[in-house]
């Protein structure tokens, strides 16, 4: 995975770092990864997008190898502003002032918050399988809490949540990924292993519970001011999603993308929830098209 690629450490927020890889040469494109995964889930596109971009591949605060610093009582410093914030400085130490992003799951809403309050940074927006956090906690019915019952697991105090993780992550991992639609074929089992071994570090559960816990509380807030002072999405954004997964059963993602972004487009893919992995050739054409770049160089 990610031959030619880099790794590096970044410090930015007091003792918070953010773990990830950069590769390749072009115009800056971050990747952002989703629940209850790592950087790792970009293991097919990385080496073709670096032909084409600078990929930088993080794992998100709380995640794979970055920080995981205790939460706080108000969850601020799991809130996907804060989040957001990492990234920009990430991508600034390494030289980017502006890129474009592509993010998958929490990823995406992290990618959300980005192109709210840093939209100088973003030349072009990439979401995938989501619909905004505040519609979809508002349109919650019983269909999609069944289907998202983790996002009503982790929220609940700690540290329950946390001690029913910790008793086994590797089995939430193969559960929570393998209950969805294209099941455990899909994923290739080093990628697994690294989820896996990245949910065990001693903080995991607690900082994946947390980054729910903000979304459910101090993450609408900042939406909700969002949507009473009418600030919406500058940048051009392009919506994806699997047509086999809850975000095509439960919501219309073009059309609440479009209640908070001025430039929306986008389109379902053949497969469940998880794009990189289970439709990683109908994605990689879709990045390309979407985001400008330079022409087919050699493999990094």
């Amino acid at each position: 995975m990610f031959t030619g690629f880099r790794t590096f450490d970044i410090a930015t927020d007091g003792d918070v770092h953010v773990h990830g890889r950069i590769g390749g040469s072009g115009p800056p494109l971050l990747l952002l990864h989703g629940h209850p995964q790592t950087h790792a889930i970009w293991h097919h596109l990385a080496e073709p997008l670096a032909r084409h971009y600078t990929v930088v591949v993080t794992d998100l605060r709380g995640y794979g190898d970055s920080a995981k610093p205790a939460g706080e009582p108000d969850h601020a410093n799991y809130s996907k502003r804060v989040m957001a914030a990492d990234q920009v400085a990430v991508m600034r130490e390494l030289g980017f002032s502006r890129f474009s992003l592509c993010g998958h799951d929490r990823g995406g809403r992290v990618g959300h918050r980005l192109a709210m309050d840093h939209p100088e940074t973003l030349e072009r927006l990439m979401l995938l399988d989501i619909a905004p956090t505040l519609a979809m906690y508002e349109q919650t019915d019983r269909t999609f809490a069944t289907a998202y019952f983790h996002w009503f697991f982790l929220i609940q105090p700690a540290p329950l949540p946390e001690t029913l993780i910790e008793a086994s992550p590797e089995d939430y991992v193969t559960r929570t990924m393998g209950g969805r639609h294209a099941s455990l074929d899909a994923f290739d089992p080093a990628a697994i292993a690294e989820y896996q071994r990245c949910l065990a570090q001693p903080g995991a559960a607690h900082a994946l519970c947390e980054d729910y816990r903000a979304a459910a509380t101090i993450d609408l807030e900042h939406d909700r001011a969002d949507r009473d002072a009418g600030r919406r999405i500058a940048c051009p954004l392009r919506v994806l999603w699997g047509q086999h997964g809850v975000i095509e059963r439960c919501f219309d993602p073009l059309a609440e993308w479009r209640r908070v972004a001025e430039r929306v487009d986008g389109e379902a893919l053949p497969c469940g929830h998880y794009l990189p992995e289970e439709a990683p050739e109908a994605l990689l054409a879709q990045i390309t098209d979407f985001f400008p770049h330079d022409q087919p160089g050699d493999t990094p």
